[in-house]
């Protein structure tokens, strides 16, 4: 038997030699609007992110996910492209950039860019030209319908931001359609000029050493063969978008294509978001036969929407939905595939306030999340302030909300007859604008972010959340991950060991063991403000590693308690 635990370790081992180097190390999503500003502009810069690499280092951090720094509007923060092979003026240069990534390369770190590829700007040179007529060169770029007989818009579908998916467009007397805001009109992926430019923009990146894309948006590029009404789920006569157009059928060839033009051949690695690719299907998206390296799909974060997400009707959900989203991406992806492990990105408020109840010990509760996503099979994903233990924001009035989408889902509410206070309870909940407060770095002026006024609030908790109060504290947040950080990258368990849910039907604990060979390690997480117990047999001969307790009971959970165990035998 002990011959058989020396095998298994030893097929291990060379497993993590075989391992790439996205698979062993953690990925930080930096917010460049809001992580350092060096000028005094209030808006955060390339050159500020090169300044706080060592930071990241430190962190245990190999790869930078970048959200978009291509000029644009701004009008959904970066991700309304006017050109996609430049670098607004607003972030810098493009020598700026390529000192960034020079100097990420020093410290073992990759630059990772964000494709925005279902839609651009309207004011992106493509779209000015295609809108002018109907009969220029690129007049086949986006997509464009005729009114009905009565001069309505050509279907009733509603936008991801609230109101028409349409928008009229007087050169061309046709709407124009747009899955997001009105001024981000979607590309048309049937033309093999659009698909081409697209690929040829992503392959100018490559040639300035970027390790890799994280592809915005992707299931949405494919439309379906005719443009019809949906049956409506709303008050207003609309249907969600998404239900329409979300992975239709065909999106795959286009995807092959893409990766035979752009990915292959290149040690960079790729992420799709893809909301709403079911966890039987992921197989087809990566793996062997798949297109990306991974895939972040959004079924443990849309639980309060599983019907459209409309903010002011949510729903209550269960742990054990949470649970099984989970569980059903790590089996999946088992013997095919690799998961990015997330609870925190630009468009999610922040985790602590997502998924814990009202009440819960904050600091208690972000450490939780820190030993999930550790512990996990797959690639970590940071979102920036999550190691800090960021929280939601909760302003008092919508003006001072810069997020589209909070904007819209607000006015939403108040047509469905909620009240202006229930209405900004549903934005402080939901708002993507929690995630994207500027960085605390320090107790002083603006948290140090800038010298400038702020193109966003700093949230009021700056004098004690931030870098430098918690690289002083040997128990805060911040070197918390760091110490598990290491930890993960040290363990031939987590990198490579089998995943199993326990206590499955349990409404108030989150638990799983990871095994390997004749080692396991068990995480457990009370995800109430209660004591809770638990039948803890299989913790026999388990030996607590990590906490958030400094005592323990085999059996009984505190009130947000995560525990990490260890076995070998």
């Amino acid at each position: 038997m002990r011959g058989d635990f020396h095998l298994t370790l030893r097929a291990a081992a060379i497993f993590m030699k075989n391992l790439k180097w996205w698979q062993k190390t953690a990925v930080y999503q930096i917010y460049p609007k809001s992580f350092m500003d060096t000028t005094g502009s209030g808006t955060g810069d390339i050159v500020g992110i090169t300044q706080k690499l060592d930071y990241l280092q430190k962190l245990g951090i190999g790869a930078i996910w970048l959200t978009p720094i291509y000029p644009s509007p701004q009008v959904d923060n970066g991700y309304d492209i006017a050109d996609y092979t430049a670098i607004d003026p607003a972030y810098g240069t493009m020598a700026d950039f390529e000192n960034l990534i020079s100097e990420a390369d020093k410290r073992g770190i990759k630059i990772v860019m964000d494709l925005v590829y279902n839609h651009s700007s309207e004011k992106n040179s493509w779209f000015i030209e295609s809108k002018s007529s109907r009969t220029n060169p690129k007049a086949d770029w986006y997509i464009w319908r005729d009114a009905k007989a009565d001069g309505s818009a050509p279907t009733n579908w509603r936008g991801i931001f609230g109101g028409s998916a349409w928008n009229w467009c007087e050169e061309r007397q046709q709407y124009y359609l747009h899955t997001f805001a009105v001024q981000q009109p979607d590309l048309n992926w049937e033309n093999p000029e659009v698909r081409q430019a697209l690929y040829d923009a992503a392959n100018f990146w490559l040639d300035k050493g970027v390790g890799g894309f994280r592809i915005d948006a992707i299931t949405y590029i494919k439309k379906p063969a005719e443009f019809v009404d949906g049956e409506p789920d709303n008050k207003d006569g609309t249907v969600a978008i998404h239900k329409m157009t979300a992975n239709t059928p065909g999106i795959l060839y286009f995807l092959h294509e893409f990766k035979k033009k752009v990915f292959d051949g290149h040690d960079i690695f790729t992420v799709g978001e893809a909301n709403g690719v079911a966890a039987e299907e992921l197989n087809q998206w990566v793996g062997d036969d798949g297109v990306f390296d991974m895939l972040f799909e959004f079924s443990h974060l849309t639980l309060a929407f599983t019907d459209g997400e409309i903010w002011c009707y949510p729903r209550k959900w269960k742990l054990t939905e949470f649970k099984k989203a989970l569980s059903d991406s790590q089996i999946a992806t088992k013997e095919n595939g690799w998961c990015p492990i997330f609870f925190e990105n630009h468009d999610q408020p922040r985790c602590m306030n997502h998924f814990m109840p009202e009440g819960a010990d904050s600091i208690k509760a972000v450490k939780a999340f820190a030993r999930i996503l550790m512990t996990l099979r797959g690639t970590p994903f940071i979102f920036q302030g999550q190691e800090l233990g960021f929280t939601n924001v909760a302003w008092d009035s919508i003006e001072q909300y810069n997020d589209i989408s909070s904007r819209g889902q607000y006015e939403l509410s108040l047509k469905e007859g909620f009240t202006s206070k229930e209405a900004m309870d549903f934005v402080h909940f939901f708002s993507r604008d929690s995630a994207r407060t500027p960085m605390q770095w320090t107790s002083g002026e603006n948290a140090g972010f800038t010298s400038g006024k702020s193109w966003l609030p700093i949230h009021d908790d700056y004098k004690t959340c931030n870098a430098e109060v918690e690289d002083k504290d040997a128990d805060s947040v911040l070197n918390f991950y760091r110490k598990f950080n290491a930890f993960r990258k040290d363990s031939e368990v987590l990198m490579h060991g089998d995943y199993e849910e326990l206590l499955q039907d349990d409404e108030n604990i989150f638990a799983f063991v990871r095994s390997l060979g004749n080692k396991k390690i068990y995480t457990l997480v009370n995800f109430t403000p209660d004591k809770v117990s638990f039948d803890a047999g299989f913790l026999n001969k388990a030996k607590k590693i990590f906490g958030n307790y400094s005592t323990t009971e085999k059996g009984i959970l505190q009130s947000t308690e995560a525990v990490v165990y260890e076995e070998e035998f």
